[in-house]
């Protein structure tokens, strides 16, 4: 596909489907047009941004609201995993020593049972173990082994998460808002 036409679908679901308020058209279209595997039960919010179609997302995960999605290099995500609100997920950067400003990169992995806390930013080449927490506001900038709890910035070890856990984080709220079915 041409680099214009496909640039065109990218900006039409970021500026456009990423705002409508039902979850089958914009998980169709992540799917059927932009190529971005999705897992069954896994829920795309509104607002979201997606750049690259090297993008997996596994079954059960919910990617939060106003998110931005660098799948440019690759970003495998696993099952029930659970990226809060305007979470950054980066593949693709800038060498700071380059004399020519060279694109560097690399994939970013997040296990099973992932959860990152509101306006993580996850940097290129970091893998985040089964079970991790990245405390909201975090700037990961390396890998973690399973069940680490991590904050600050850049992120460091502070805790670890108890590794018995088997939830589901699906997350399906009306519209743009945080009301699901029999609430208030």
């Amino acid at each position: 596909m041409a680099t214009l036409a496909l640039a065109f679908l990218y900006y039409f679901y970021n500026a456009f489907v990423t705002h409508v308020p039902l979850y089958g058209v914009r998980h169709c279209y992540l799917r059927n047009v932009l190529g971005i595997k999705l897992g069954v039960r896994s829920a795309v919010h509104m607002g979201c941004f997606f750049s690259g179609k090297h993008i997996a997302i596994g079954k059960s995960t919910v990617v939060n609201r106003n998110c931005y999605l660098d799948g440019r290099v690759g970003i495998d995500i696993g099952d029930n995993v659970s990226i809060s609100a305007e979470t950054c997920i980066i593949s693709l950067g800038h060498d700071p020593q380059s004399a020519d400003f060279a694109a560097t990169g690399a994939p970013v992995a997040l296990g099973d049972y992932v959860w990152t806390g509101m306006r993580t930013v996850i940097l290129p080449g970091v893998r985040l173990g089964a079970g991790c927490v990245a405390g909201a506001g975090s700037v990961v900038t390396r890998s973690f082994d399973d069940f680490t709890i991590v904050a600050g910035n850049p992120a460091r070890k502070i805790g670890e998460r108890n590794a018995s856990i088997h939830y589901d984080p699906s997350y399906f709220p009306f519209f743009n808002t945080d009301i699901v079915s029999g609430t208030r």
